[in-house]
């Protein structure tokens, strides 16, 4: 499960996609097969999460992964590769590497 916490060590990967409302459910669809498929089996993978904004325009996925090396190692896998390529003709990717730095809670 998603953890977000500043001592957890993980590579968080926030990542955009901008979408015509009308290809936004085809861009879920195909980002929760292949991370339900493919992905969530790679070493390394901690969790993932999808989000859709409300005026259909995007579509965000926020990822842990145990290190760089994990992902890098994923994304040399060739498999989910057809799944991003069928995303990217439905949207554009914005890609972002983060690490936690604090949070907070009431």
């Amino acid at each position: 499960m998603t953890t977000i916490a500043r001592d957890a060590k993980l590579v968080t990967f926030i990542n955009v996609f901008t979408t015509a409302p009308a290809d936004q459910p085809e861009v879920l669809a195909i980002l929760d097969h292949v991370t339900s498929t493919i992905v969530r089996h790679a070493p390394g993978f901690v969790s993932s999460s999808l989000h859709r904004s409300i005026d259909g325009t995007k579509v965000v996925m926020y990822a842990q992964w145990r290190s760089m090396e994990d992902y890098e190692a994923m994304r040399a896998n060739p498999a989910p590769l057809p799944f991003l390529q069928q995303a990217m003709k439905l949207a554009t990717f914005a890609p972002g590497t983060y690490e936690v730095t604090e949070t907070y809670a009431p």
